[in-house]
């Protein structure tokens, strides 16, 4: 009961999967194909539409009347179903590009911007290393005006000369002392300068975090990315090899599972009948005969008969050699016994081919 009920729903799966597969690639070759020819997209949706139908109508018809087609049009059908499929998987392959070239135009954009906050964040690198270097030499500065001060005698480096002066001067004190000041001042204004730079690097830094982490399209290209980095190869010539691969496999696949499902019903078809009642019965064939092997030998000694001439001249020769053979001679292949049965089955077939009739 259950083999019966898989034998007559199976159809109907492959009929569903064929057709769903088919519809899928249709929507994705029209749909690339709608936008590979934008500027007439209505035109192009209803023209790639009917194709798509006829296509599967044409692989129906070269299985259905695969026998009786003319040569001409089977070729010619064949040749178009081909060309039909190579248009829907350059369709599919437009759509899916497109597809991947929006999401990496997004990705672009986003490391692009990545790039643009890295960019300020090297530029105020670079003024926080000049700023430091200035603070290091107005600390060092400070601590030699200090160490004099603090001796009560001033050192002090020469800024024309480059010689170390020592002095008491009070006008000169008073002058370093100034000079201390404005010093501390300075380092001050650096200090702050480096405060606001390395709090400007830190917010840099939280932004780029902040958009990888919440940047979904990256996630979605992430398993590309990391194909990319392990084989060495470009992520856009692994998309392409992904692409080529589904193009190859979807649109034949669809039409394969169309003869597939034409296949099935035919023999479904083969297997029940519609008796006279109008119900639908299992075909059962008709039973072979008991002695099979006998019928078979009979129809080998059918077409073995010679035709009715030789049979007459074949009984003439062994009703002569009856005669000419001695009666002491019965037994063995040339005795008289097997001589007169062999002239009993030739006259016997000739009496058979004397009741033949030939239409």
């Amino acid at each position: 009961m259950f083999e019966k009920i898989k034998e007559r729903i199976f159809p109907f799966i492959i009929t569903l999967s064929a057709l769903s597969v088919s519809a899928s690639a249709a929507f994705y070759s029209i749909s690339g194909l709608s936008k590979l020819f934008a500027g007439a997209e209505f035109a192009v949706i209803i023209m790639a539409s009917s194709l798509e139908i006829s296509k599967l109508v044409i692989a129906s018809l070269l299985y259905q009347y695969r026998k009786t087609l003319p040569k001409i049009l089977k070729y010619y059908l064949s040749t178009a179903c081909v060309i039909l499929i190579l248009i829907t998987s350059m369709g599919i392959y437009g759509f899916l590009s497109s597809a991947y070239q929006e999401t990496a135009n997004k990705v672009g954009k986003v490391e692009s911007q990545i790039l643009l906050i890295e960019t300020k964040r090297d530029n105020i690198n670079n003024q926080l290393i000049t700023y430091n270097s200035e603070k290091e030499n107005i600390n060092q500065a400070l601590a030699d005006l200090r160490k004099g001060l603090a001796n009560n005698v001033i050192q002090y480096k020469d800024k024309e000369t480059g010689e170390i002066i020592t002095t008491t001067s009070r006008s000169t004190r008073k002058s370093l002392e100034k000079q201390l000041t404005q010093s501390l001042l300075r380092q001050d204004n650096i200090n702050s300068k480096v405060d606001d730079l390395n709090q400007k690097i830190f917010d840099y830094e939280t932004e780029i975090i902040d958009i990888k982490t919440n940047d979904d399209v990256a996630a979605e290209l992430g398993p590309l990315k990391y194909l990319s980095g392990l084989t060495g190869v470009a992520m856009d010539k692994i998309i392409n090899y992904l692409l080529l691969t589904i193009v190859f496999v979807f649109d034949p696949l669809a039409i394969a599972l169309v003869v597939a499902a034409n296949y099935a019903f035919e023999k479904l078809k083969e297997k029940y009948k519609v008796n006279l009642y109008g119900e639908t019965v299992e075909n059962i064939p008709p039973p072979e005969p008991e002695n099979k092997d006998n019928f078979e030998v009979f129809e080998e000694k059918i077409d073995t008969i010679p035709p009715k001439e030789d049979l007459d001249e074949k009984v003439d020769i062994l009703e002569n050699k009856i005669k000419s053979t001695p009666k002491v001679k019965k037994r063995g292949p040339q005795g008289l016994s097997a001589l007169k049965s062999q002239l009993s089955d030739l006259k016997k077939k000739k009496d058979d081919d004397d009741l033949q009739k030939t239409y």
